[in-house]
């Protein structure tokens, strides 16, 4: 069963059935059970999901305005595809306000707030074995962040692409070495919270960013030379032959 992923805090509290629909799928296309350049057919999801097609499609137009599907005429609707440019501007934007988030909380921060980071430390820390199970545990303790910040609107920016960066994000903590030091850039930025230190706050959180975003790209790097030697090796004459 797919994970519930993070909407938009502007979206309703009460979520509809093509809203909640949007979440599961979402969430697939994040954990890549949807992988890139995927074909979502709207007859087998409606039988998946038990719905109507009409939920569907309104479903696939809600991912398509948060950039995770595209929906051509006559072909139907596609998980986009993975690339360096949205990879690299993502995290940019991303660098900026989670840095601007914690130096917000670290001068601000409260027993509640640091008992709420540190529990979302604490199944950050549980989850390190499993690439997919600590991406949401990362992004779960981002929102929890962000929703310590004390600005709405910032929340809200946040919010709005967790879903889109959480596939890249997830790209960068692929492997036990990476998560590893992730585990640790998060114990250090906890603790300039708990100091209030709102400079090593921020500039912790965007070190977090940085080494995400390098890991992400090199990650992606080694997807592409993976699959052009396939091509390449498709294309080789008697590739295609079987063997007698």
């Amino acid at each position: 069963m797919l994970r519930m992923a993070y909407r938009s805090l502007s979206e309703p509290l009460t979520p509809t059935l093509p809203l909640q629909i949007a979440e599961r799928i979402g969430g697939g296309i994040m954990d890549e059970t949807f992988r890139p350049g995927e074909r979502l057919k709207e007859v087998a999801l409606a039988q998946s999901f038990g719905v109507s097609r009409a939920s569907i499609r309104e479903a696939l137009r809600i991912l398509e305005n948060r950039g995770l599907v595209s929906i051509v005429p006559q072909r139907g609707a596609q998980v986009t595809k993975l690339s360096r440019k949205e990879l690299e501007d993502l995290f940019e934007i991303r660098a900026v306000l989670l840095g601007l988030v914690s130096r917000r909380v670290a001068l601000s921060c409260t027993p509640e707030v640091e008992q709420r980071l540190f529990a979302g430390y604490r199944a950050l820390q549980a989850a390190r074995n499993d690439a997919t199970a600590y991406a949401h545990a990362s992004a779960d303790l981002v929102l929890a962040l962000a929703r310590s910040c004390g600005n709405q609107q910032l929340l809200d920016y946040i919010a709005s692409f967790a879903q889109r960066i959480g596939r890249y994000a997830r790209l960068g903590l692929s492997t036990p070495a990476r998560r590893k030091q992730s585990l640790a850039n998060w114990q250090r930025l906890l603790r300039a919270i708990v100091a209030r230190d709102g400079d090593l706050a921020e500039a912790m959180h965007r070190r977090l960013s940085t080494q995400n975003l390098t890991a992400g790209l090199a990650e992606l790097d080694r997807r592409d030379r993976g699959e052009r030697a396939m091509r390449e090796k498709a294309r080789r004459p008697g590739a295609s032959r079987r063997r007698p």
